[in-house]
């Protein structure tokens, strides 16, 4: 089985080093970057399964650097800073990263996110095979290739976008609470504040909503959560 490959970017040597050393030990391929321009070239070079982002580099940030990976791939961000803010948190998330880790941080800990973030990315991308393609009015979503598509425009969505959106789509008419939502996409056990839900939401209705404060497919039960009802 081929390696899964891991983009590391963080101006702070040591740190670096120290995630490969952990990540190399559970058999993954490390590619270390250390400002934001050798980072992007690397990205388009090695084509990594994941990507490790620290916010603060030189040259060009995480936070960009998380955006330009977002509008071309669906591989899972994990974002890192010394900052623990709620607004940079909800900035990363915003972007469309996956998961947000702040310093200092557990290497065990960091290992385990990058498991489970590569886990349902392999799970949600390789187990829809066999589902083919669901069509909503001008919405159409291609399992197989992991690929939505507004009036036959791509979109793109980040891989958790795509989950959330996966779920409430195979469940039409059904209402989530937040709760499920978190516990199906993210895992019960996983770290994160639940109102993460609430950021994906938004940011799938803004790629795939003609008007995402009326929109016609994530409905909000008021109280309750979240259902999909196929743009009727």
């Amino acid at each position: 089985m081929e390696k899964h490959k891991i983009l590391v970017v963080d101006d702070e040597q040591e740190i670096a080093e120290l995630i490969r050393d952990y990540m190399q030990k559970e058999g993954y391929e490390v590619i270390l970057a250390y400002d934001g321009e050798e980072a992007l070239r690397l990205y388009r070079e090695s084509k990594p399964s994941l990507a490790i982002l620290d916010i603060m580099l030189p040259g060009i940030e995480g936070t960009e650097i998380c955006r330009v990976i977002r509008s071309e791939s669906p591989i899972p961000v994990i974002m890192l800073s010394a900052k623990s803010s709620d607004i940079d948190k909800i900035l990363s998330l915003g972007l469309g990263a996956d998961d947000y880790v702040t310093k200092p941080f557990s290497p065990t800990e960091l290992v385990a996110r990058v498991k489970a973030q590569l886990r349902r990315y392999t799970m949600f991308s390789g187990s829809t095979n066999m589902e083919g393609i669901l069509t909503f009015n001008n919405l159409k979503i291609d399992f197989k290739g992991y690929n939505v598509f507004i009036q036959d425009q791509k979109v793109e969505l980040s891989a958790k976008e795509f989950e959330v959106l996966h779920l409430l789509c195979r469940h039409p008419g059904q209402v989530m609470t937040r709760e499920q939502i978190f516990d199906q996409v993210w895992g019960f056990n996983e770290y994160g504040d639940i109102n993460t839900v609430t950021v994906h939401i938004r940011k799938v209705r803004e790629k795939i909503e003609e008007d995402p404060s009326h929109p016609m497919y994530i409905k909000t039960v008021w109280g309750v959560g979240y259902k999909f009802d196929g743009g009727l």
